[in-house]
C-alpha cells in the first residue's frame, strides 16, 4: 500500500480492528465482525460433529473419523491429565478445545477475522476456566483447597513464602492464558500482512514474499492447533488443581 508520501506504507494492526457489520459506532449491542466470526466458529464445529456423529458407520466417512478422533483425544486428555473423576467435565473441556481450534482455522481464511486474536475474546474464556475451577475446588474441597497453596515438603520457615507465589503464581493464570493465545495468533497474523506487503512492492522479485507467505502459512496452520491444544491442556491442568489440591 502507497503511503502520502509515495512510500510503502503496511498496517498489518489494521486486520484486527472491531467493525460495526452495518456500519455506525461499535456498541456493546452492535453486531460485530466479530461477533460474525465468533458465530461461525460455534456453527462450523457444530456441523462438524453433528455431521460426523450421525452415520456411525462401521467404515467411517472422512468428517465421522475426524469427530471420532477429536472426541476421543480430548477425552483421553482429561482423563490421563485430570484424572478419571474428571471425565464429567469433559464435554465443557471439548467445547472449549472446538471452539478455540475453529477460531484458530476460520482466522487462516483469507479476509476472515481471527477472534482469538482479541485479548477480550480469550480473557472471556480464560477467566472462566479461573472461575470455574476456583469454584469447583471450594465446593467440592472445602477449606482442604486451600491446600494447593501450602508445600507441606518444604521447611516450615519457606512454607509462608512459598505460599505467597503459588498464590501470585494462580492468580496469574487467567493471564498467562489468556495472552499466550492471543499473542500467538495476532502475531502470526500481523508477520504475514507485512510480507504479502511487499509482495505487491518488489515487482519482478514478488516471488521472495510469496515463498514467504506461504511457508508462513504452514507455520500459522501448526500454531493454531497447537494454541488450541495447549489451552485444552492447561484447562485440564487447572482442573486437576481443584480436584485434587494437594502438593
Amino acid at each position: 500500500m502507497a503511503g502520502e508520501n509515495g512510500g510503502l506504507e503496511i498496517r498489518p494492526m489494521d486486520q484486527f480492528e472491531v467493525k460495526a457489520l452495518f456500519g455506525g459506532d461499535v456498541s456493546w449491542y452492535t453486531p460485530t465482525n466479530v461477533t460474525l466470526w465468533m458465530a461461525l466458529t460455534v456453527v462450523a464445529a457444530s456441523v462438524l460433529m453433528i455431521y460426523g456423529a450421525r452415520g456411525r458407520a462401521l467404515v467411517p466417512s472422512r468428517a465421522q473419523s475426524a469427530a471420532e478422533m477429536t472426541y476421543g483425544f480430548i477425552y483421553n486428555m482429561v482423563k490421563d491429565v485430570a484424572g478419571h473423576d474428571a471425565v464429567r467435565f469433559f464435554p465443557h473441556v471439548f467445547t472449549l478445545f472446538m471452539f478455540v481450534l475453529f477460531a484458530n482455522l476460520l482466522g487462516l481464511i483469507p479476509f476472515a477475522f481471527t477472534t482469538t486474536s482479541h485479548i477480550a475474546v480469550t480473557a472471556v474464556l480464560a477467566f472462566t476456566v479461573f472461575l470455574s475451577v476456583t469454584a469447583l475446588g471450594f465446593i467440592l474441597n472445602g477449606t482442604k483447597f486451600l491446600g494447593l497453596f501450602w508445600v507441606s515438603s518444604a521447611p516450615l520457615a519457606l512454607r509462608p513464602v512459598l505460599a505467597l507465589i503459588e498464590l501470585i503464581s494462580y492468580f496469574a493464570r487467567p493471564i498467562s492464558h489468556s495472552i499466550r493465545l492471543a499473542g500467538a495468533m495476532m502475531a502470526g497474523h500481523a508477520v504475514a500482512k507485512v510480507f504479502a506487503g511487499f509482495a505487491g512492492a518488489l515487482g519482478a522479485a514478488f516471488f521472495v514474499p510469496v515463498l514467504a507467505v506461504t511457508a508462513l502459512y504452514a507455520l500459522e496452520l501448526l500454531v493454531a492447533v497447537i494454541q488450541a491444544y495447549v489451552f485444552t491442556i492447561l484447562t485440564c491442568v487447572y482442573l486437576k488443581d481443584a480436584l485434587h489440591p494437594s502438593h
